[in-house]
C-alpha cells in the first residue's frame, strides 16, 4: 500500500502546546498554532456513552475539577467539567474537547495531527477504532494525519478500515522490541514512535534503513537530544515547541557563521 505524501516537521507539539496551555484541549492546539507549530499530537478515547473525546488518562481527576473513570462518564457530564483551571486561572472554564470539535479546529487551522488511540486497561480497542477512524478519514486529508497506538490489534483494525484508502499508521513502543519489524509489517506502518532515551544509534539506523519515519517522544531537553538529529530521527514530540525551536534556530545560526 502506498503511504500518503506527508511532510513532517522536526517538532510536533505533544498534547498541543502543553507547557503553555492545558493538555489535549482546544486552547493547547491554538497555542501551538500561534507558536508556529504545524503539527500536534493528541490522544483519543471513548466516554461511557461512546462519544470520542480528546483525553489521555483513564480518569478525569488529574486534568479537571471532577473525578471518575472516563468509561463511566457521559458527554453531558463531561461538558460540566472544568479542564483548564488546574493549569491556571487564565484557562478556567475550558471544556473537554470532543473529537469532532478538535477535528473542526485542526481543519480550520490547516494543521496536521498524530492521533494516538489511547486503549487504557479494560477498554475495547476495536470499538475505539470503529468509532474514530471514519471520523478522522472524513475530516482530514491523509497527508495531515497519522494514527498511532501501543495496541497492535487496534492498529490492525485501523488498516482494515483503510484497506482501500491511504492512512499513515504509527507503531508506538516504549523501547524498541526484538520483533518491531514484524509488528510494523503486520500493519503496513508508516512510522515508528519511540521513547527517545531508550534509542541507540543502531536502533535509529535500523528503523530508517527499513524505510520507516522515526518519531521520538517526549523530548523536552533540546541539548541532550541534539545528536539524534544527525542520527536520522525524523521528528520530536515536545511539550514546549517554542523553546525547542529557538534552540534549533540558534544552532542553525551558529553553523552559518
Amino acid at each position: 500500500m502506498m503511504h500518503p505524501e506527508i511532510s513532517l516537521p522536526a517538532l510536533i507539539a505533544h498534547r498541543g502546546y502543553s507547557s503553555a496551555a492545558p493538555e489535549n484541549t482546544l486552547a493547547a492546539v491554538k497555542a501551538a498554532h500561534d507558536a508556529g507549530t504545524r503539527w500536534v499530537e493528541l490522544d483519543v478515547q471513548l466516554l461511557g456513552d461512546g462519544t470520542a473525546v480528546i483525553w489521555h488518562d483513564k480518569d478525569v481527576s488529574r486534568c479537571s475539577d471532577g473525578h471518575g473513570n472516563i468509561s463511566r462518564i457521559s458527554w453531558a457530564q463531561a461538558c460540566q467539567l472544568d479542564v483548564g483551571s488546574w493549569f491556571g486561572d487564565a484557562f478556567r472554564g475550558e471544556r473537554m474537547a470532543s473529537l469532532k470539535s478538535m477535528l473542526a479546529l485542526l481543519d480550520t487551522l490547516a494543521m496536521g495531527v498524530n492521533i494516538e488511540l489511547k486503549v487504557n486497561k479494560g477498554r475495547d480497542g476495536e470499538a475505539l477504532v470503529d468509532r474514530v477512524i471514519p471520523l478522522l478519514m472524513s475530516a482530514l486529508p491523509p497527508e495531515r494525519l497519522i494514527v498511532s497506538s501501543f495496541d497492535i490489534q487496534a492498529l490492525k483494525r485501523c488498516r482494515q478500515h483503510a484497506n482501500a484508502q491511504e492512512l499513515a499508521l504509527g507503531a508506538l513502543f516504549r523501547a524498541l522490541p526484538a520483533n518491531w519489524r514484524s509488528q510494523c509489517e503486520a500493519i503496513d506502518a508508516y512510522s515508528v514512535h519511540c521513547h527517545w532515551p531508550r534509542l541507540s544509534r543502531h536502533h535509529v539506523n535500523a528503523v530508517r534503513d527499513a524505510g520507516y519515519q522515526l518519531l521520538c517522544y517526549t523530548v523536552n531537553d533540546p541539548s541532550a537530544f541534539h545528536p539524534y538529529w544527525a542520527w536520522g530521527v525524523t521528528s520530536a514530540f515536545t511539550d514546549d515547541p517554542d523553546t525547542f525551536q529557538r534552540y534549533l534556530k540558534s544552532h542553525q545560526d551558529e553553523a552559518k557563521q
